[in-house]
This record gives C-alpha cells, sequence and structure tokens, in this order.
C-alpha cells in the first residue's frame, strides 16, 4: 500500500517552522542568514574551545551581499550574530547600525565606545568597519550570497577558523563543506511529498485537504502542543508587524527618504469607515502589505514568508481572510499558515525563494502563490482548486526581477507586496469559480519559474546593477 511506503519514506521536508521564521528586516538572505552564519560561527569557536585564542575577526562579503549588502544591513547583522544575538529574539534596535556606527581602526567609536566586539557574547575582539570588506565582482559556487569569517590569532599569518557560508534565501544558511543534518535533511514524516501531484495523490488518497497533511507532517516532527503554539506565535508575530506598521510614521532609513503611507492610508479608511462609506477589502490589503513592509524597511520584527523582502504578502491576505470571510476562526488561521507552507515547500525544495538566484518571481511570485492558496484553502477550495489558485498566482509573475533601488528593500519592493496581495486574492477567487481542473499544473509553472531564474541576467538578481537601479536617479 502507498500508505505503508510513505511512512518509511523520508523527504527533505520543509517545516513551516523553518519557513516562517521570525527574524528582524530588512532581508532573510542579507540579514537575517548571514546573522545566522555569523552566530553559528562564533558559537562553533566557543563550542570548540578556540574562542580564548582569537583576537581578531574579519569578514568577506561576496555577490549579491557584496553588492546590495550595505543597502540590506549585512554589516550590521554580522556584527549582531557575532556578539551571539538571535534574530528570533533580539532588540532590533540592537542590529540598526551595530557595524554603520563602529568606529574605524584607532578611532573612537560611538555604538562602541571602546571599538570592540564582544564575540559570542563574551571575548572582547576589535572590529572596526574595515573588518568587513565587500567583493561584489567574486561570484563563490555555491550561490550567489556568500560571506567568509575568519577568525586570527595575532602574530600568525593563518587564521585560527575560516568557514564560508552561503544565504540561500528565507533566512536559511549553509556552510561550505557541512555533511547534511540527518534531521533537517531526511526528516521522516507520515506524508512526505516532493511536488504537487504528489501532495494532490496524498490528499486524495487520505481525504485531508492540504493542511491536513502539513499537520500531520509538523505533529510528527514537533508535537501537536508545539505545532499549535507555533502557528500562533507566527500569527501573533505577523499581526502585532502589522499594528506597528499602521500607525509609524516618518520616511524609511536609507537615503531615498521613501515616505512611510500605511497609516495614512489606514486614517484615510478609518474615516471613511466612519462616515459609513467603508473601504474596499482591496485598500484595505493595500494597508495591511505597506504595513509589513515598510517595518521590514526599517529593520522591525517580521516573519520571513517566506523572505522579508516579500514578507507583506501573506499576512495582508490572512488579515483579509479575518476581516472579510464571515466565520473566520483561530482555526482557519492555523489552516491558512499549514497551506501556505505546503506550498511554499514546493518552491523551496524546487526552484527557489531566493530573488539573489532567481529574481523576485521567486520571492514575491512565492509569497503570491502561498498566500493564493491559502486563502483559497479557508474559503472552502478543494485541494484541486488550491493548487489552481497558486498556479494562477505565480504563473503571473514569472520573470519578475529583483532590481532595488540603492540596494534597499524599499522600491519597488513595497509597492510590490502591495500589488501582489490583491493578485493573490484574485488568484483563489478565480480558482474557486472552477473545479480544480486546470491546464497548467503547479509543478509545470515552479519548473518554469527554476529555469526563468537559471535564464534571467544576473544584474536583475538582487544586485542592484538593472532595471529600475540604474534607471532611477537616487535622491
Amino acid at each position: 500500500m502507498r500508505g505503508a511506503d510513505q511512512a518509511r519514506r523520508t523527504t527533505a521536508y520543509v517545516s513551516m517552522f523553518d519557513l516562517f521564521s521570525i527574524g528582524v528586516g530588512p532581508s532573510s538572505s542579507h540579514t537575517v542568514g548571514p546573522m545566522r552564519a555569523a552566530r553559528a560561527f562564533a558559537r562553533g569557536l566557543r563550542a570548540d574551545g578556540l574562542l580564548p585564542h582569537v583576537d581578531r575577526v574579519t569578514c568577506v562579503l561576496y555577490g549579491s551581499l557584496g553588492s546590495t549588502g550595505l543597502g540590506h544591513g549585512t554589516p550590521d547583522a554580522v556584527v549582531a550574530g557575532l556578539s551571539d544575538l538571535d534574530p528570533a529574539t533580539c532588540d532590533p534596535d540592537r542590529v540598526r547600525g551595530a557595524w554603520s556606527r563602529r568606529p574605524p581602526d584607532g578611532a573612537p567609536g560611538d555604538s562602541a565606545p571602546d571599538g570592540l566586539l564582544r564575540l559570542a557574547g563574551e571575548r572582547p575582539v576589535p572590529f572596526p568597519r574595515e573588518a568587513v570588506a565587500f567583493a561584489p565582482r567574486t561570484r563563490l559556487p555555491g550561490h550567489p550570497n556568500a560571506l567568509t569569517l575568519l577568525a586570527w590569532r595575532d602574530g600568525e599569518p593563518l587564521p585560527v577558523r575560516e568557514e564560508t557560508w552561503y544565504s540561500v534565501g528565507g533566512g536559511f544558511v549553509v556552510r561550505e563543506g557541512a555533511q547534511p543534518d540527518d534531521d533537517a535533511a531526511a526528516r521522516p514524516v507520515p506524508y512526505p511529498f516532493d511536488t504537487a501531484a504528489e501532495l494532490l495523490a496524498t490528499c486524495a488518497e487520505t481525504g485531508l485537504d492540504i493542511a491536513g497533511v502539513a499537520r500531520a507532517n509538523e505533529d510528527a516532527l514537533h508535537g501537536s502542543e508545539a505545532v499549535a503554539a507555533r502557528l500562533d506565535a507566527v500569527w501573533e508575530a505577523m499581526a502585532s508587524c502589522v499594528e506597528r506598521g499602521l500607525v509609524a510614521t516618518g520616511t524609511l532609513p536609507g537615503g531615498l527618504r521613501v515616505p512611510r503611507r500605511a497609516a495614512a492610508v489606514r486614517a484615510h479608511l478609518e474615516e471613511r469607515d466612519a462616515r459609513g462609506e467603508g473601504g474596499t477589502s482591496t485598500e484595505w490589503l493595500h494597508a495591511w502589505a505597506l504595513a509589513v513592509n515598510e517595518e521590514n524597511a526599517s529593520g522591525g520584527r517580521v516573519v520571513t514568508a517566506p523572505t522579508n523582502g516579500a514578507a507583506g504578502i501573506v499576512p495582508s491576505v490572512a488579515h483579509h481572510y479575518v476581516r472579510f470571510v464571515p466565520g473566520a476562526s483561530r482555526e482557519g488561521i492555523h489552516r491558512f499558515l499549514l497551506t501556505a507552507a505546503a506550498l511554499g515547500s514546493l518552491f523551496k525544495r524546487n526552484a527557489s525563494i531566493s530573488g539573489a538566484e532567481g529574481g523576485c518571481q521567486a520571492e514575491v511570485g512565492s509569497a503570491c502563490a502561498m498566500a493564493a492558496g491559502a486563502l483559497c484553502a479557508v474559503r472552502g477550495g478543494t485541494p484541486g482548486q488550491v493548487e489552481n489558485a497558486a498556479e494562477i498566482a505565480i504563473e503571473h509573475h514569472l520573470g519578475l526581477t529583483c532590481d532595488p533601488v540603492g540596494g534597499l528593500v524599499q522600491i519597488p519592493c513595497i509597492e510590490r507586496n502591495a500589488i501582489a496581495a490583491s493578485t493573490a486574492v484574485s488568484a483563489a477567487l478565480l480558482a474557486l469559480h472552477g473545479d480544480g481542473t486546470h491546464l497548467v499544473s503547479l509543478d509545470t509553472v515552479v519548473e518554469t519559474m527554476r529555469q526563468t531564474g537559471r535564464d534571467m541576467s544576473s544584474k536583475y538578481k538582487e544586485t542592484s546593477e538593472g532595471g529600475l537601479a540604474v534607471n532611477v536617479v537616487e535622491c
């Protein structure tokens, strides 16, 4: 029986715990990932007894990290990670400026008056701004987002330790040369699936919907209580991000002086509500998405969904469900998030969720598909209709480039999330008008996205070397 065979199979299952990670802005691949890599590097020194022998540390940022790392706060994230800060729990204010306010070698400091970094939270070592080097034209073979961390002992020509890490999107990191973690790379789950076709076949054979398949797998990995608690925590973090973004005003950091607009949109819609006119669901979608991505651009607390650059789409469509769909509930939010995660895992496994690897189709496109399928599910869609909603959403993002102006996650990223949130709702409604049968499968479009990303010029993949990034004059 297929069910018995499945129980014995293992797959590179992408857990909801990993896909929806709580971190800080402005970028999952350029901020959260490097922060995690630097923290793992520092903790490895401590675990291996090398910390007392380290007198200084340095870092080299390659490829996309080197070209847009300044705008994405990558050096700040490296300092924070080396200092043992966890992106999921740290105060975002401790990350912002952690490197940029550091003194040059030999000068008095600002945020670090003694010019020292507490490596692994313990050992004080010098870390001036020059300790971070940028190599945007050097592309390492593992991934466009790469960094090398080195620990040195004074008087010795070779480093005490040298590690290269790849930030592969969504905050996921891989150390070069590391052996796959058996628990992470081949985790046994009751209903493994590598493709949408396998996922739909499992739903048909078990009678479960997509959220039910995902929940069974998550329960097997983490336990039912932990899964419920995690779903609640993810939703609370998403909702809190929206709430903060809806009241914050001023301009975004980074030099472009982009004004925050979510608060003004919210105030306008609330005034219309007070007059009995009401605000359209599309306008509220825009407000919620703007709120999240403005918080992200400011370096605030966000949830990768599946990345920070696309973090506004899933929360805004989930808010649409809560506000505009009758009968919305906590259980419905759980189904929404589980469905979104199951769909997101298909992009992570079979294509990419990294803008530096696949362009913005891999980030905003994936997030739009996740949100579309999730909304379709909580509105009563069948697994076939859910798959169709996700397919519609990603099909109409194929070829979308990643060309952030000034290397900042602001233009066109913030508005792009608002528009994609509207597209997700439209895709869900289109799918609900059908019966789930359609000519182009989600698997086909995911593979097309992978091929398109492979063929796309690197200047359109988060390097700020093409597109709007070179045609918009920075003020």
